[in-house]
């Protein structure tokens, strides 16, 4: 086989390369910029740094309670500083950070706890009730908890040995870190729904995760030291991988424990917030919040959208508020968000609702993402460009998973062909855009959250009085979409939808309980297949008549 001249003596070396790693961008933003402020909660000022220095302790001591590469940690943790650091404190260790969807239920995060083998979890006293409840659930070793206190949360109940300060006054402020050796080692741990009742862990890597930090500030075009608001919980996709982008820009990250319109026009006016991202009920409850919430502001602020694909008249709606909305997609699978409705200068002249339109499609490939297209998921071709031959968006590149946590079948399911498979449907749009125009069956996305509809039903299932049912999105105005039950009752029981609920809130997240259900004869095929089309069209139709 020959070699090319350009392959001849010239070798990888220390000198001219280094593995990525979002670690990285911290290092150069304290050293660059060690007094600038870096974040802000409540009262609380935290420069870079600082910051650093912060992550160095938790990292060091982390590595004196027995942390090393490979190992899980887990948080179950709001927005607020602690959830910023371990960002880099756990990799640092060479270790994988477990960010925990705080909404979920004791069975799902023991199930997390006890699959991605935890050995740390740090939580916060407003989920303790939670974590105690799901601790008590395992049955493999416990995790040494460490408890997260808040100056800006009045709860202290505590459920670890351990308080985070405490924590971090036993680690050395100059700890040694290093790179990984390989930048395709894990750094982040994230669970989601798929398409079926069990979570499955997504391996995220340093690589990618560095490339999409980097890609959010190009692909979004944020400036340097922006002051972003963290209305995106922290817990999902690692922020969309936020933490690490607002490192790389040194700009200032602003906490927010929890959405609230109020609190959160008044941090964009007193911080002067420039950037933030979420979910389209977000921007829904900042558009219907009394207009006086908004006195004062005076700036544009930018704001990414994803989740369920968004309405136009949100986008509208946020336009008209002073907000500059660009819409992104992706899935947990793809770090958060891998491609961009990419804002073409031409479309500055559209009315505004055609201009919403327009800027609510899925649009192209992140700047750091090598492909997105829609393909027919039988025979791996491209649909046309046509705007309604409907297939399946696959991505390839740097930004994808590596794969599943201990689940070889389905990692090879979701890479098949060389691509991967997003389960989500639709169209090619002739200017090259993608738009969705279907969810794949089993997932409701409400309120930019995972629902499993087969999770619902197997609830609902347990009811004495349920013969069959089955669970579909039903568009709802607040949340995007919300799980909607039709249910089948045996002869003879009796029950209300009142006794549905109830019982459905004794074994599921709140978010995840019906929030509209039906008791009717399920149709189903002639080999007792229930046909859930039909129940989306009813669901579809009862929203538009409601």
């Amino acid at each position: 086989m020959s070699t090319s001249a350009y392959d001849q003596g010239l070798a990888q070396n220390p000198a001219n390369y280094v593995p990525l790693s979002p670690l990285s961008l911290i290092e150069r933003s304290a050293y660059v910029y060690p007094d600038r402020v870096a974040v802000i909660h409540g009262t609380r000022r935290l420069s870079w740094g600082e910051t650093y220095s912060r992550c160095r302790r938790l990292a060091s001591a982390l590595v004196q309670n027995g942390i090393g590469r490979g190992d899980t940690v887990a948080v179950m943790l709001p927005n607020v500083p602690a959830m910023f650091e371990a960002h880099f404190g756990v990799p640092m260790t060479g270790a994988v950070l477990n960010t925990l969807n705080t909404r979920l239920d004791p069975d799902a995060i023991a199930f997390m706890l006890s699959h991605g083998e935890a050995k740390v979890l740090i939580t916060d006293p407003e989920f303790a009730d939670t974590v105690r409840a799901a601790l008590d659930k395992l049955e493999g070793p416990r995790p040494l908890v460490i408890d997260a206190l808040d100056a800006e949360y009045p709860g202290t109940d505590r459920v670890g040995t351990l308080e985070y300060e405490d924590l971090l006054a036993s680690g050395d402020p100059n700890y040694a870190w290093k790179l990984p050796d390989d930048e395709w080692d894990a750094i982040a741990l994230n669970y989601t729904s798929g398409t079926t009742g069990n979570p499955k862990g997504v391996v995220y890597h340093h690589r990618g995760a560095y490339l999409n930090a980097t890609s959010n500030i190009v692909s979004w075009g944020m400036p340097q030291h922006a002051v972003y608001l963290w209305t995106l919980p922290m817990f999902h996709c690692n922020g969309w991988c936020f933490p690490w982008t607002m490192a790389a820009n040194a700009g200032i990250n602003v906490c927010l424990r929890k959405v609230d319109p109020a609190l959160i026009f008044e941090l964009i006016r007193t911080h002067k917030v420039s950037h933030l991202c979420g979910a389209p009920i977000v921007y829904g409850m900042l558009i219907n919040a009394p207009e006086g919430l908004r006195a004062g502001i005076e700036h544009s602020v930018a704001g990414l959208v994803a989740g369920a694909a968004p309405p136009a008249a949100i986008i509208e709606g946020a336009e008209r508020m002073g907000f500059d909305i660009t819409h992104v997609y992706g899935l947990t699978e793809t770090y958060g968000p891998a491609s961009v409705c990419a804002k073409r200068p031409e479309w500055s002249e559209l009315p505004i609702d055609r201009r919403a339109e327009r800027n609510g499609r899925q649009g192209v490939r992140y700047h750091m993402q090598e492909a997105i297209t829609v393909m027919d998921p039988e025979t791996m071709t491209p649909v046309p460009a046509d705007g309604e031959t409907m297939g399946e968006i696959m991505f390839r590149g740097n930004l994808v998973m590596k794969g599943y946590l201990k689940n070889e079948k389905a990692s090879a399911e979701a890479f098949a062909g060389g691509w991967f498979h997003t389960g989500d449907l639709a169209v090619m749009q002739p200017d090259g855009y993608v738009k969705i125009k279907d969810r794949s069956k089993d997932i409701i996305i409400s309120g930019g959250e995972n629902i499993s509809s087969l999770e619902v039903e197997e609830v609902l299932y347990r009811h004495p009085a349920v013969l069959t049912a089955a669970v579909v999105a039903k568009p709802d105005e607040k949340w995007g979409e919300v799980p909607a039950a039709y249910i089948e009752v045996k002869d003879s029981a009796q029950v209300t939808a009142a006794d549905i609920v109830e019982h459905c809130r004794a074994h599921l997240a709140r978010y995840k309980v019906p929030k509209h259900i039906e008791f009717c004869i399920l149709p189903k095929t002639s080999t007792g297949k229930i046909q859930k089309f039909v129940l989306r069209q009813q669901a579809q139709s009862a929203s538009a008549i409601g």
